[in-house]
């Protein structure tokens, strides 16, 4: 990414905030939110980790999680936290949405009570969606815009500081910058009166190509919507070079939260690997302070692998 395009993203950041930004969203109904999200990152590289319960998801009972897998021992997602803490000695997690088993007030008043007892945090919510932000059909638009705006409440509720908002595929059309940009913004106005940040990874080829996202979170032009870069999800390319270019330019615009793993698996089983350490100097290249969520993501228990994850993760952050 050329450094001109992240510095000119960034000035106008700045007129934004100091006047333009204003009429957008802090007056009116959304309450006087800061210009920029403020969030106060741990500067050791231990404090800085977290565990996603993806790579877990085989483990975890909700009924939403598709991936569960009866023949392996069960939790359920208020057992996560501990299970980390206990595991691998990391107090801060991201949990999937499709992990709780409910969003009801009384389920998220356990849960935090469970992150106040276990003194873990979460760091960020992966949340997953069905309704495009892209989608030609209106309705489905404004369905994907509540159903973001319905997770920063639940962030909210649970003191995590972000959300990821997946962008799905629609049926009826391409990826559109346009109608993705209307939508992501809406969700960003709404995030920044409760200072939550909105991330978009590079998570799918088609829908969230890495590249695609930037012209999104630089048509929206909002310190609230940032980029979540993963380390391999761009390698289901095959190609290397454009996996790096895609880390790269993802992290010009990263803030609070990026997906570690060392490769990726695709619906084939076929595994691509990354350098790991490479990936690690474009990060810190980019001067990213953020947190670092583990997520490794192939076949196999993910303990070892996330362990491995962990004293990797520490050594080039150190």
């Amino acid at each position: 990414m050329d450094p001109l395009t992240r510095r000119a993203f960034m000035e106008r950041l700045s007129v934004l905030t100091t006047g333009g930004l204003a009429a957008a969203v802090v007056p009116g109904a959304l309450g006087n939110p800061d210009p920029e999200p403020h969030i106060s990152f741990p500067p050791h590289p231990r404090e800085r980790i977290a565990i996603a319960s993806y790579p877990f998801r085989a483990y975890i009972v909700s009924p939403d999680n598709r991936d569960r897998d009866i023949s392996l021992p069960g939790m359920n997602l208020l057992e996560f936290p501990a299970h980390v803490a206990a595991k691998f000695n990391i107090h801060n997690i991201e949990p999937h949405s499709r992990h709780f088993t409910s969003l009801q007030p009384d389920y998220l008043e356990s849960f935090q009570q469970v992150l106040q007892k276990t003194k873990v945090r979460v760091v960020n919510i992966a949340v997953s969606a069905v309704n495009s932000f892209y989608d030609a059909d209106a309705s489905a638009q404004e369905k994907a815009v509540d159903y973001g705006e319905k997770w920063v409440d639940v962030a909210v509720r649970i003191g995590s500081p972000g959300i990821r908002a997946h962008i799905a595929t629609a049926k009826n059309s391409a990826p559109n910058l346009e109608r993705t940009a209307e939508s992501l913004r809406k969700v960003a106005e709404y995030a920044a009166a409760k200072n939550v940040v909105v991330t978009l990874e590079n998570d799918d080829l088609v829908s969230e190509d890495a590249f695609f996202l930037i012209k999104v979170i630089e048509a929206v032009n909002h310190p609230y919507l940032r980029a979540l870069p993963d380390f391999a999800n761009s390698m289901l390319s095959g190609d290397a070079d454009f996996n790096d270019r895609a880390l790269e330019a993802m992290f010009q615009y990263a803030y609070n939260i990026c997906h570690v793993k060392d490769g990726e698996t695709n619906d084939d089983d076929k595994q691509f690997s990354v350098d790991l350490k490479k990936s690690f100097e474009i990060l810190k290249a980019s001067n990213y302070r953020g947190y670092c969520s583990m997520e490794f993501d192939a076949p196999g228990e993910p303990y070892a692998p996330t362990s491995k994850l962990i004293e990797q993760t520490i050594k080039y952050l150190s």
